[in-house]
């Protein structure tokens, strides 16, 4: 009996510790969620384990050097009314570089209602500063960013800007050497675009039919984006129809100009008159038709401008004028694999505009310039233009000023490793009566104004931009491409003769004296290496 009570005891205790020992044993762990590809939407995705959602990641990082440019590589840096950049004197770079990372994800999900869309675009920055003249008697010069910072109160050493390149509303906005910038940020679900993405009134190569040149005059081009609410209706066999409401307040007003303020020297600088902008009072309409098709495709696109002015002087009994709807249309055409080689483009589109100047220059063009150049017979020449959206004088309407222009490419394929694209552009810009009278009529402000333009035998504020370019890219391996593009910019101003300004005020450093009024153009060579991934 003894005995049998050992054992039984014994036992009771065995499955006592392995009760124990077996508690303390960790749960079994849950399938192992393997990342997944996501088939559904093209090469890249994959789903984000635990959900039905697909990402894909993506972007490029790039490395460039622009030669005969002091800032980013577009027309408005080299030829503007931006700190020193058209001065072409020693306050000038000689060159600029450029390193840029852009992040992009892409998010979508299968519904009922369709395919639920996300899409964010940054990029970040580090481009060379300037050192800008100072306006000191000792010739006191001070970098940019360090003058943005004691200048600006609140600024920063980094920037932060909404078009991601440092530059706002047609504007060199580099005041420093890093900055972050948002391109793209929007959703999509059931036909509709809400967010930040290119304008509907866009062509789908914006504002590159074969160029990496970002101040390509003769249409739109909203590269980094601009705030909508959109519809796209999906008609099949590759015809859709888009209906936008569109934000214009960072990228689409080019100016509604009092020219009641306007002087003899002002004008000189390109400025024309006090810019009078009102509160955003309503976004601008675009509607767009789309064919595409294998050959290639045909884009109609309408949009409507409103001009909203404030006062016509700094109280609100001053009065203003009434508001003045613009408007624009552009035709856009690309036709793929023509005969003269695989895969070879030739890209066209054409714009008409009244009161809605940024749908032909556009933002990253600009629409006013000042630049100097070599004169037989004065000091300097001189050309200065600007085209705003509208123009009035205290106590009358507005009125808009009308352009027209285009622009295009071909690319032809040399290999699957090489190929060239040949571009151009062009945009005029015609002022009404109004404005005519104003500068050029009796007692105007070009026409009275005596000792500074005495020497003015011509005078008409119309103008028109010229742009020719040629880029040549090569890709020894997949997603990495090495390009050389040269780009060449002319404007043809109206005015003729000598004027004798007290000062360019947009150009430090130029001194008093007799200025030749005539034609300038620029050459600018960008080398640029990008791997995209």
């Amino acid at each position: 009996m003894k005995f049998k009570g050992l054992l039984l005891g014994s036992a009771a205790a065995l499955l006592a510790v392995g009760g124990a020992q077996a508690a303390d044993l960790p749960v079994k762990a849950k399938a192992v969620e393997y990342v997944k590809i996501c088939s559904l939407y093209g090469a890249g995705f994959y789903y984000i384990p635990g959900t039905d959602t697909c990402i894909k990641l993506g972007g490029y990082l790039r490395a460039e050097v622009a030669l005969g440019t002091n800032s980013d590589f577009t027309l408005n840096q080299n030829v503007s009314t931006q700190g020193d950049n058209g001065g072409r004197n020693r306050l000038t770079n000689y060159y600029t570089g450029r390193a840029r990372e852009d992040f992009n994800i892409d998010t979508r999900t299968a519904t009922e209602y369709g395919v639920v869309r996300t899409f964010f675009d940054g990029v970040f920055s580090w481009t060379t500063g300037n050192y800008v003249g100072t306006g000191s008697g000792t010739g006191t010069t001070a970098y940019s960013g360090t003058l943005a910072a004691a200048t600006t109160p609140g600024a920063t050493t980094t920037s932060l800007f909404g078009s991601g390149g440092g530059s706002v509303n047609g504007t060199d906005g580099n005041t420093s050497a890093g900055s972050l910038g948002v391109y793209y940020a929007f959703i999509q679900f059931a036909g509709f675009t809400m967010g930040k993405a290119v304008s509907q009134f866009d062509a789908p190569w914006t504002n590159y039919p074969g160029n990496n040149f970002d101040g390509l005059v003769g249409g739109s081009g909203t590269v980094t984006g601009i705030l909508q609410f959109t519809y796209t209706a999906d008609f099949g066999q590759g015809i859709t129809a888009s209906f936008s409401a569109e934000d214009p307040t960072s990228y689409m007003q080019a100016g509604n100009l009092n020219m009641s303020g306007a002087t003899a020297s002002s004008v000189l600088g390109a400025s024309y008159g006090s810019n009078a902008i009102g509160g955003s009072r309503s976004p601008n309409l675009v509607a767009a038709l789309r064919v595409d098709q294998a050959w290639g495709l045909f884009q109609a696109s309408v949009a409507a401008h409103d001009n909203h002015v404030a006062y016509y002087g700094p109280t609100e009994p001053t009065g203003h004028p009434d508001d003045k709807w613009g408007w624009a249309i552009q035709l856009a055409l690309s036709i793929k694999n023509i005969p003269t080689g695989a895969g070879d483009t030739i890209n066209i589109s054409g714009v008409y505009t009244d009161g809605a100047t940024r749908y032909n220059f556009q933002n990253l063009a600009g629409s006013s310039y000042v630049i100097f150049g070599g004169s037989s017979t004065a000091y300097q020449s001189l050309t200065y233009a600007s085209a705003p959206d509208t123009v009035f004088v205290t106590g009358s309407s507005q009125e808009t000023v009308k352009t027209w222009g285009f622009r295009g490419a071909y690319t032809h394929n040399w290999d699957p490793y090489w190929n060239t694209s040949i571009y151009g552009a062009y945009a005029a810009a015609q002022f009404g009566t109004l404005a005519k009278t104003t500068l050029c009529g009796a007692g105007g402000v070009i026409s009275s104004g005596v000792g500074v333009v005495a020497g003015v035998t011509a005078c008409n504020p119309d103008f028109a931009v010229g742009q020719v370019g040629i880029i040549t890219r090569w890709t020894p391996v997949k997603n990495l491409t090495f390009s050389a593009d040269l780009a060449w910019t002319n404007i043809d101003q109206k005015y003729a003769g000598t004027v004798t300004p007290a000062a360019i005020t947009p150009v430090p450093a130029k001194p008093i004296a007799t200025y030749e009024l005539k034609d300038n153009n620029s050459l600018v060579l960008l080398l640029r290496a990008q791997r995209n991934w």
